[in-house]
């Protein structure tokens, strides 16, 4: 059980560690091949592009929005356990969270058809999603019980926490219907690793006046873990094949799922565009190695009941033993492998931007040599400028509701050579997130290297977000005649 234990816990730690899946700074960064990955009706001017296997896109995510590392582990003077109880037991409420998302590419390439309006992109990468929130009333019953709480309630709703690592393939199909409008969709293909989410709990634990003794103690639980994967890989761990199973899960081995992402770019003006994006509308079907846990039931009892007169000659039975048999029954712990549906965690992303300056690579708006403005786009070309301003919308779909964030950056294009792009982000993990970004296009070589919350960099341990992306492609242009 040595590996069922270390992907449980290393889930729940990883949470602890990594924040929203936000990818702010790439999105409407048109110059990457990796925007489409955001927005798969992304303008696009390649004639194709390949991702370097494993480099072409990484990303990470690492912070918390309730409480930081140096929060609890500065050397303050302040004892460890008074900085848990005042700054986690005391400063935490079920609505914070601890989620994490990390994502890396295997493969991606892209290439325009012989209908230059169109331009198709396939690859696969690797996911582990994270979202956990705060147990606050579980945290209160580890540190302090509930000997003292008379009629409090202790809400086992508080546990809601969800986990997976899933292998996604998928193919793109992006398309400029005129001038003004460029949409795009893609499937994909969900090969389910590890799954496991406890998200639907209900009930509570309170201690109340008893009738014959001073306390009555009552349950009522409506519990359930479900998981996936963990158990075949712990046997295969065991039995010293668990890259096999690991792969063989990976690859249409495990849990199979469907879905898909659009979006859309359109040009309100001819400096002025918006674009919108949904991702990952889509299941997986779990029914290769399900395991259930539930409990579900209602008891109340105060304490071990002992009638002097009716039990005298019998003081060797096992009382406590008599207790624990009478919970699990009204209260029964059960396991199954019925096979379950999880939804993916949904994303939304929005932007208006309004381009002005000079054009790249000319001036009076009209291009000399605009290498990425691609001349293989269906319709009329249309002209890049050195300078973007505008806004942006995310959102993602998680246990406790929507978590939403809004940014707004500045573009400047140094030629064709070089982009840069600045970007402010305010989000339940940050009001004060400060990201930049850099595409370095040398002949074919395209680098892409994004850092966010630069200025929590001077202390990353007191930082409550922190993040980074990097990729590199080899890109064509040119026309496909």
């Amino acid at each position: 059980m040595r590996l069922t234990y270390s992907l449980i816990l290393f889930g729940f730690l990883f949470s602890f560690g990594i924040c929203a899946q936000n990818k702010q700074v790439l999105y409407d960064f048109n110059e990457i091949p990796q925007s489409l990955s955001l927005n798969p009706g992304m303008e696009t001017d390649f004639k194709w592009y390949v991702g370097v296997p494993l480099l072409s896109g990484i990303s990470g995510y690492a912070g918390s929005n309730g409480i930081s590392v140096h929060d609890i582990f500065v050397d303050d003077g302040v004892d460890i356990n008074v900085k848990v109880r005042e700054r986690a037991l005391g400063g935490l409420t079920p609505n914070d969270e601890f989620s994490a998302t990390i994502q890396l590419e295997y493969f991606n390439a892209g290439f325009r058809a012989s209908n230059p309006a169109i331009f198709y992109s396939f690859g696969g990468y690797f996911e582990i999603d994270n979202s956990t929130y705060w147990p606050q009333d579980y945290a209160a019953l580890i540190f302090d019980g509930n000997a003292d709480q008379l009629n409090r309630k202790f809400d086992l709703g508080d546990l809601k926490s969800r986990g997976s690592m899933v292998n996604v393939m998928h193919f793109g199909i992006n398309k400029k219907m005129d001038r003004n409008l460029t949409v795009g969709i893609r499937g994909k293909l969900y090969s389910g690793i590890v799954d496991y989410n406890t998200t639907s709990n209900k009930g509570y634990l309170v201690n109340s006046l008893g009738e014959n003794n001073r306390i009555a103690t009552t349950l009522d639980a409506d519990l359930m873990l479900r998981t996936s994967g963990i158990q075949a890989l712990d046997e295969a761990s065991d039995s010293g094949s668990s890259t096999n199973a690991f792969v063989k899960r990976a690859f249409f081995g495990g849990d199979l799922g469907l879905g898909f992402d659009v979006g859309f770019t359109y040009h309100l003006s001819e400096r002025t565009s918006i674009t919108g994006s949904i991702l990952d509308v889509g299941f997986i079907y779990h029914g290769n190695d399900a395991k259930s846990y539930s409990l579900n039931g209602r008891a109340t009892v105060e304490g071990i009941e002992i009638n002097v007169l009716e039990d005298f000659g019998n003081l060797e039975r096992d009382f406590w033993q008599d207790l624990v048999d009478e919970v699990e029954v009204l209260v029964p712990f059960e396991t199954d492998t019925k096979s379950y549906v999880t939804f993916r965690p949904t994303k939304l992303y929005g932007s208006i931007r309004n381009d002005f300056g000079q054009s790249v690579g000319g001036g009076n708006g009209q291009l000399e040599c605009d290498c990425t403005a691609g001349s293989t786009g269906g319709g009329e070309l249309r002209t890049k400028y050195r300078n973007s301003i505008g806004a942006q919308v995310y959102a993602i779909n998680r246990p406790r509701g929507p978590q939403v964030a809004l940014s707004g950056f500045y573009t400047r294009r140094i030629g064709n050579i070089l982009a840069l792009k600045a970007i402010y982000t305010v989000d339940k993990f940050s009001y004060t997130n400060i990201g930049l970004g850099m595409n370095l296009q040398a002949g074919p070589i395209n680098l892409y290297v994004m850092a966010d919350n630069l200025l929590s960099y001077q202390n990353i341990a007191a930082s409550n977000y922190a993040s980074f992306q990097f990729g590199l492609n080899i890109i064509s242009w040119g026309s496909t005649k």
